[in-house]
């Protein structure tokens, strides 16, 4: 019976694998190739809570989760050594917790994380070609004794997974700042509009901007937006 089990477990294992080899090509964006770490891992083993954290400017973000956590995804940063998580990304070594995960002297609480409280933690990194990619915790809410097949797995797939994780991230970003020139160019624009429109300085436009902003409870962007909208009609019409 034993042996069947251990066949069973190989079997899961080597599918598990070709489903991760099957999608590294995959060019899907930042977010989704994360959600889609989060369940191979899941799927490995089951937990209570998964956490994928990204490198950026050596310092760690929350980038996913398995459980719905929108106040702190793309919010929480770790530091480098910092928890346990931190401890990990440093080093670039597996760290396994059976139980009371809090006592151990590198854990390190963060509010809004209810997990915190979990007793079971595992820790592991995820590299590409040895560099530090990021990090990805697992959780139980009992004590769990994480068995040999299960901490490789893991750590295997944090392997893995570096190469597509950072591919998704340099794309996130060269997108993220794209995005930040464009409302950049907007914005400038906007402003010249309102200068123009009502003789006010630069600062003044953007006050004004910013008070169209909180009252509409709209994006500065949009706000931007509409105003060259409706400068574009105006000249439209003439």
């Amino acid at each position: 019976m034993n042996e069947t089990l251990h066949t069973m477990d190989e079997t899961s294992d080597i599918d598990l694998l070709h489903e991760i080899g099957s999608r590294m090509a995959a060019a899907d964006p930042f977010h989704e190739v994360l959600e889609r770490v989060i369940q191979m891992v899941t799927a490995a083993v089951r937990c209570d809570s998964c956490f994928i954290y990204v490198l950026e400017r050596d310092r760690l973000v929350m980038r996913a989760s398995k459980n719905p956590h929108e106040d702190v995804v793309d919010r929480l940063v770790v530091g480098m050594g910092q928890g346990v998580t931190g401890w990990v990304a440093e080093h670039k070594q597996t760290v396994a917790l059976p139980a009371r995960a809090w006592t151990d002297p590198r854990f390190a609480r963060f509010e809004n994380l209810p997990e915190d409280r979990f007793e079971a933690f595992l820790a592991v990194p995820i590299l590409c070609r040895g560099k530090l990619v990021g990090a990805i915790n697992m959780q139980h809410r009992e004590p769990h004794s994480h068995s040999r097949r299960e901490i490789k797995l893991i750590t295997m797939i944090g392997y893995l997974v570096g190469a597509e994780v950072e591919l998704a991230r340099m794309e996130y970003e060269k997108s993220q700042l794209a995005d930040q020139l464009e409302t950049r160019k907007v914005m400038e624009r906007a402003k010249g509009i309102l200068q123009r429109e009502l003789n006010i300085d630069e600062e003044a436009a953007y006050l004004t901007l910013q008070k169209q902003s909180r009252q509409k409870r709209k994006p500065l962007r949009e706000i931007a937006e509409a105003i060259i909208l409706m400068d574009d009609l105006k000249r439209g019409r003439k």
